[in-house]
C-alpha cells in the first residue's frame, strides 16, 4: 500500500480548480481542524478519502451521539471549533441530543450533515430525512450547500459563525456536490474582535458599584470562554467582593483564591448563597442568570430582593431576559472587566471602609461550609440498609460497606490532582458532586447545563482528551448515565484516548427517585437499576477497572487510574458501590403533591 502524501497545512491561494470534496477539506484545513469525530459514511466518503493527507484525523465512534458530545468537549477545553460529521438520515438524526446540550453550553461545534443526493430528494430513498429542521432549534446558523461551486463558502461561513455567534453551527451538504469540478477561493477565516460595551452603560455600571455597600460579583461561563479569569481576578481583588461561581461553572474563578466562594445552583455552596443574600449590588459577568441555576437551594431563597444587578453578556438578546437587572452591558466578560476596573481603579469607594470586616465574613462563610461537607454524612436511607442487609443475607454482595455519595465525593476531592479536566452527567450523585469540585483553571469543568441529558460525560471527557492530551481527564456518572455511554470505552481503548470514569454503581435512577421518595410516598416505578459489574464489562472491553467498597480505597484507587491514564496511556474505569442516600429533589420547582380524582387511584396520594 503506497504511503498517503504529507500535508503542509498550507491553504490553496486564489482562485483554482479543484474538487468539491478538495475545496470543503481546504476550508476545514483553513479554519485549523485536526480532529473530527464520527463514523464513515459512503455520503462524504470522497472527502473523506483525502482527511489523511489534509492532516486531519477521523476519529471513529461507537454512536454519533458519543461524536457530537466528543466535539463539544474537544470545543471547550481548546476554546476552537469542534467538528462532527456522520451518515446522512440516522448517522446525523443520532446527534441531535448532543448537539442540544452542545447549544446549551454555548460551544462552537460545527456539524457537518451530509444528505441525500439532489437528484432523489422527495422520492423516500434510502436513509433519506430533512435534516434542516431536527437541527434548527440548537444551532445558531444552518447552511446549506445550494451548489457544489459553493462548497467553500458555506463551509467557511459555517466555522465563522459557530465563533461569531457562539454556538453550534449546521452545514448541509447533498451527497452528490461532493463530486465534480469546480473553480473556487478558499475563504479566510473571519473572527469577531467584541469589545467592553458601551460607553454610557459602563459608566453607569462603575458608578453602581462605586456606591456599593457590599458588591458580590458572580463568575459565569463567559468568563471562561473569554479566558478573562485574570481580569475577573483584578476587579474582584479592587472592590474586596466575594466571588460565586455561576452554576456548573466551577472553574471560572480559581477555588484557592480568598475571595472564591463556590457555585450558586443546585447542590452549590452556602457560604456562595449566603453572601450573595447580603448583596446590594451584583456584577453578573459573562452569564445569562439561568433560571436553574438561581432556584432556592438548602432551603435558602438567597436571591437579593433589593440588590441593583448589573449583567454583562456579549449576547445582547439575554440581558434581562431572566433577572429584572439596572445595567445592561453587551461587551466581551473580560473586555468590560478591564473597563470597569479602569474607572474604578483612581476612585474611592464606599466599600472600600467595609473591606476587612468583608473578608472576614467571606472567610467565616467558607470555614462553616467546609465544615459541614466534612461532616455531611447523616443522610441514612433505611432503604438503601435493607438493600445492604439483604444482599449480605443472600451473599449475592460480598464486599464491603456500601460508601455514602458525600464521603466518596469528598475523597475524590481531595485526591484529585493538579490540572485536572472533570465531566459530570446529570443524576443525583453527580448534582451533588457540584458542592465538591474546585478548580484552579479554566476550560476544566463541562456539565451538560441546562439541556441536561444523560449519557454527556463520558464522550464529552473523551473530547476533552483529545484536544488536551497533556491534562488529567476524569468523568462522573452514575450507573444509570453510564449506561447510556459506557460502549465508547472501546473507542478509548481503540485509538488510545486514555481517561478516567468514576462510575457510581447505586443501583438506581437517583434522581427521579428522590420525587416519588417526596412525592409519591415511596411508590417506586422503573426506578431500580440491579446492573451487573461495570468493572466486568470495562475489562471485557480492553479497559483496566478498578472496584471500591471501602472508604478508605477511594483516595488511592483514584489516584492509580490517573497514573495508569497519565503514565501507562490507559483507560480505567472506576466502579464506587454506593449507598441509595439521595440528595434533595432535583425538580422541586416543576412537582407538587399528587391530586386523585378517580376512586380506583385515590389510594396513591
Amino acid at each position: 500500500m503506497s504511503q498517503a502524501p504529507t500535508h503542509s497545512r498550507n491553504i490553496v491561494a486564489g482562485p483554482t480548480k479543484m474538487t468539491p470534496s478538495e475545496a470543503f477539506v481546504e476550508t476545514l484545513v483553513a479554519n485549523g481542524v485536526t480532529e473530527m469525530f464520527g463514523i464513515m459514511g459512503s455520503a462524504f466518503m470522497d472527502a473523506m478519502d483525502i482527511f489523511a493527507p489534509a492532516g486531519i484525523r477521523l476519529i471513529p465512534v461507537v454512536h454519533e451521539q458519543g461524536a457530537a458530545h466528543m466535539a463539544d468537549g474537544y470545543s471547550r477545553v481548546s476554546g476552537r471549533h469542534g467538528t462532527v460529521i456522520g451518515q446522512n438520515g440516522p448517522g446525523i438524526s443520532n446527534c441531535v441530543t448532543a448537539i442540544a446540550a452542545a447549544y446549551w453550553a454555548h460551544s462552537p461545534v460545527v456539524i457537518i450533515t451530509p444528505e441525500t443526493g439532489t437528484g432523489t430528494i422527495g422520492l423516500g430513498g434510502f436513509q433519506e430525512c430533512n435534516q434542516l429542521p431536527m437541527f434548527q432549534e440548537f444551532t445558531k446558523y444552518q447552511g446549506h450547500v445550494t451548489n457544489a461551486s459553493r462548497m467553500a463558502e458555506f463551509t467557511g461561513r459555517c466555522f465563522d459563525r459557530a465563533m461569531s455567534e457562539m454556538g453550534p453551527t449546521q452545514l448541509n451538504i447533498p451527497r452528490d456536490f461532493f463530486y465534480g469540478e469546480i473553480t473556487c477561493e478558499i475563504p479566510k477565516p473571519s473572527r469577531l474582535d467584541r469589545g467592553a460595551g458601551g460607553e454610557s452603560s459602563l459608566n453607569e455600571a462603575a458608578e453602581l458599584l462605586a456606591k456599593a455597600k457590599f458588591p458580590v460579583i458572580i463568575s459565569g461561563g463567559g468568563v471562561v470562554m473569554a479566558d478573562a479569569i485574570e481580569e475577573c481576578k483584578a476587579l474582584a481583588e479592587r472592590l474586596g467582593a466575594p466571588v460565586v461561581n455561576s452554576y456548573l461553572h466551577n472553574d471560572s474563578f480559581p477555588a484557592s483564591h480568598p475571595l472564591w466562594c463556590g457555585p450558586l445552583g443546585y447542590q452549590g455552596s452556602k457560604a456562595a448563597m449566603k453572601l450573595m443574600a447580603q448583596a446590594d449590588v451584583v456584577l453578573a459577568l459573562g452569564t445569562r442568570l439561568g433560571p436553574f441555576g438561581t432556584l432556592p437551594q438548602h432551603g435558602m431563597d438567597y436571591w437579593p430582593k433589593d440588590a441593583k444587578i448589573i449583567q454583562v453578556d456579549a449576547d445582547n438578546k439575554m440581558l434581562g431576559l431572566v433577572k429584572k437587572i439596572s445595567v445592561g452591558i453587551c461587551g466581551d466578560a473580560g473586555a468590560a472587566a478591564v473597563a470597569l476596573s479602569q474607572r474604578l481603579q483612581d476612585r474611592t469607594l464606599d466599600c472600600d471602609s467595609t473591606r476587612e470586616a468583608r473578608a472576614e465574613k467571606i472567610a467565616s462563610e467558607k470555614a462553616a461550609w467546609e465544615k459541614e461537607l466534612d461532616d455531611w454524612t447523616h443522610e441514612r436511607d433505611p432503604y438503601s440498609l435493607d438493600v445492604i442487609a439483604e444482599a449480605k443475607e443472600e451473599k449475592t454482595y460480598t464486599g464491603g460497606e456500601y460508601l455514602h455519595p458525600r464521603q466518596v465525593l469528598r475523597e475524590l476531592e481531595k485526591a484529585m490532582p493538579e490540572d485536572v479536566m472533570v465531566s459530570t452527567d446529570i443524576g443525583n450523585i453527580n448534582s451533588v458532586a457540584n458542592s465538591y469540585l474546585r478548580f484552579e483553571k479554566p476550560r476544566s469543568f463541562f456539565a451538560a447545563m441546562s439541556f441536561g441529558n444523560c449519557g454527556y460525560a463520558f464522550p464529552t471527557i473523551i473530547g476533552a482528551k483529545v484536544a488536551a492530551p497533556h491534562r488529567p481527564a476524569v468523568s462522573y456518572a452514575g450507573d444509570g448515565a453510564w449506561g447510556m455511554s459506557l460502549s465508547e470505552t472501546m473507542t478509548c481503548v481503540r485509538e488510545n484516548i486514555p481517561v478516567t470514569a468514576v462510575v457510581f454503581h447505586n443501583r438506581q435512577w437517583g434522581a427521579e427517585k428522590k420525587n416519588q421518595v417526596d412525592f409519591y410516598n415511596r411508590r417506586f416505578v422503573a426506578g431500580e437499576l440491579e446492573n451487573p459489574s461495570f468493572a466486568d464489562i470495562a475489562r471485557a472491553m480492553g479497559a483496566e477497572a478498578i472496584t471500591v467498597d471501602r472508604i478508605e480505597d477511594v483516595g488511592p484507587a483514584f489516584k492509580r487510574a490517573i497514573d495508569m491514564q497519565m503514565n501507562e496511556g490507559k483507560t480505567c474505569i472506576l466502579e464506587i458501590m454506593c449507598t441509595r442516600e439521595l440528595g434533595d429533589p432535583f425538580r422541586r420547582d416543576a412537582l407538587s403533591k399528587p391530586v386523585r380524582l378517580l376512586d380506583k387511584y385515590k389510594d396513591y396520594v
